[in-house]
């Protein structure tokens, strides 16, 4: 098996998991508190969270490290880009979220099915790690959702 086929069958069996999580939660379990540090984030706002991000990375980071460019900018602040999309999308229902976060990851699956092996050894500025490959890039779209998803877990479940 080639790693790109590697990388986009754990894509899609990640974004499964997260589909059927987030399909058994009521009400409560979207409005739980999952994060207190700095701005408040129920279930709903990581749902919200893991759409932009991953809408950010195949739109604009991904493509741009794939043609040679230095990823993100120095100057890019995570917290600012997280609380100007958690504003965007304050009027999705948890639903409509999760509608979008199929859709993107359906995308980002058939993008990385695209790549060539030696794009997965271009580099650039993650936003949060600094440089790293693409492929490690590509890798932590799971692992960060994995992460999060584990928060979640231990607050819903608890």
């Amino acid at each position: 098996m080639s790693e790109i086929t590697e990388l986009s069958s754990k894509l899609a069996s990640e974004g499964e998991k997260l589909v059927s999580f987030f399909n058994t939660l009521t009400d409560d379990h979207w409005n739980a508190v999952i994060y207190t540090e700095g701005t408040i984030w129920t279930t709903r706002n990581v749902l919200s969270h893991f759409v932009s991000a991953e809408r950010a990375f195949l739109l604009s980071l991904f493509p741009n490290v794939v043609a040679g460019g230095p990823g993100a900018s120095e100057e890019f602040s995570i917290d600012r880009f997280n609380a100007r999309q958690q504003e965007k999308t304050s009027e999705l229902t948890s639903h409509e979220l999760l509608e979008q976060y199929k859709a993107i990851r359906s995308k980002m699956i058939d993008w990385v099915n695209q790549l060539s092996e030696e794009d997965l050894e271009k580099s650039g500025r993650h936003p949060f790690i600094g440089w790293i490959t693409l492929r490690e890039m590509i890798k932590m779209v799971y692992v960060h959702n994995l992460i999060h998803y584990r928060d979640m877990r231990r607050v819903i479940r608890d």
